[in-house]
């Protein structure tokens, strides 16, 4: 019987889009990823994000759908959020939110109203835009104040938050970061919260992981709302997710659907409901502590051979390295350890001089690599590979020498061969 067009495999019925695929699967594999939102997924996150459940519509929650055929579209989306309830402790969980971003649109729209005040880290500090920057619909629609961090030693200047809470008593207070290598303190922030009567907000969307491995204090009995992606350290698929207080979950889903999306992705969902799954497993605590020591690690290799870090280590899975004596822009240095198979991205430091698109530091996490199996004993090897291209691009105004970039390529794949790259075809 012949094979409907629609049944065809992607390479027959699309072999340019598959082509394109492959080539992704081939560079993920064959590139020393130090980006620190990402990560690999399993294959079983995969093959649920790949599923029939992209078919089905499912607008609203379970057992209160606009649709029909819903027997197991409920008990799927049911799963995933007693499973999210239970890897972080929470009392509600919502697990349609398409991203981070919505899901810190979402937790604005159900507490605070337009024009209220709202205090978040600074983008040039480490925050990230949805708590406030002024680009963001966080700083459009909300009378956006925004705390940073000290000149001295760069960590977040919480003397600083609780004045400005004090003088402008924001609604919602944020707290979370994208660019920040060190520990928050949930509990202080709690505090000034409560002093000042505000709603108080995590975003751990990069740190996620770390906390459900029980390697970050953990923000839930101490914060209003939760957010999170469903990516970076959980390892699972492009997706976001909101915890929060009983008190709030109906404020919360209302504003998730109908207020901001339509109907969820249940193909992420499934995959979300398998990434809990994996990061409740021991074996996750064992993943995340193994994190840390290689950002440590890492750092500690990069400091040794002359390079600056931001608040002068880590304690999370990243580092913000700041390059500015050594003559290279962080998104030159991008661009040449790119073009060697080494993945990072050029990133503002505090009270960078530089311009916000050629700033001075390379951001850098472990996340990915240690999904892969590296542990502390190669981190020495990463910083070689790093430090080599580097000192190559500052000497040469950025460029990369072909025969180089070829060898280090060469040496970059050999080096990852014996680790291989999880959910990725060999």
């Amino acid at each position: 019987m012949p094979q409907a067009p629609n049944d065809l495999p992607l390479a027959d019925k699309d072999p340019e889009v598959a082509r394109l695929v492959r080539a992704e699967d081939v560079r993920q594999r064959d590139t020393i990823r130090l980006i620190a939102s990402e990560n690999y997924a399993s294959r079983a996150v995969l093959e649920a994000t790949g599923s029939s459940l992209t078919n089905k519509y499912a607008e609203g929650y379970p057992r209160k759908r606009y649709y029909e055929g819903m027997e197991v579209i409920d008990p799927l989306e049911e799963l995933a959020i007693e499973r999210a309830k239970r890897l972080f402790g929470a009392e509600h969980a919502n697990v349609q939110p398409y991203s981070g971003s919505p899901a810190n649109l979402a937790t604005l729209l159900a507490l605070c109203d337009p024009g209220d005040t709202i205090l978040g880290l600074s983008l040039p500090a480490g925050g990230h835009l949805t708590h406030g920057w002024k680009v963001s619909a966080t700083g459009i629609y909300y009378n956006a104040v925004q705390y940073g961090v000290r000149k001295d030693d760069h960590r977040i200047d919480m003397d600083q938050v609780r004045d400005l809470a004090r003088t402008h008593r924001p609604k919602l207070i944020w707290c979370g970061h994208s660019a920040y290598p060190r520990i928050l303190d949930f509990a202080a922030f709690a505090e000034i919260a409560q002093e000042v009567g505000a709603y108080l907000a995590a975003d751990i969307a990069h740190i996620a992981g770390l906390v459900a491995g029980g390697v970050h204090p953990d923000p839930v009995p101490h914060c209003d709302v939760v957010t999170s992606t469903t990516h970076k350290t959980l390892r699972g698929p492009r997706g976001g997710l909101i915890l929060c207080r009983a008190e709030h979950a109906r404020a919360i889903d209302r504003a998730v659907f109908p207020g901001l999306q339509g109907g969820p992705h249940n193909h992420v969902t499934a995959a979300k409901a398998v990434a809990f799954g994996e990061a409740l497993a021991p074996a996750f605590r064992d993943y995340a502590r193994n994190v840390v020591a290689n950002a440590r690690a890492l750092g500690e290799a990069l400091v040794e051979r002359g390079y600056d870090l931001v608040t002068g280590g880590t304690d999370n899975h990243l580092l913000l390295v700041d390059l500015t004596k050594t003559g290279i822009s962080g998104r030159t240095a991008a661009k040449a350890l790119d073009a060697c198979a080494i993945e990072a991205n050029g990133n503002a430091i505090p009270f960078d001089p530089r311009k916000p698109f050629d700033p001075s530091g390379l951001r850098v996490g472990l996340a990915a690599l240690t999904s892969r199996g590296l542990a502390t004993e190669h981190m020495t090897e990463v910083a070689n590979l790093m430090d080599e291209v580097i000192r190559h691009a500052a000497a040469r105004e950025g460029g990369v020498e072909d025969d180089f970039r070829d060898r280090i390529r060469g040496r970059v794949r050999e080096f990852l061969s014996p680790f291989p790259a999880p959910g990725l075809p060999g």
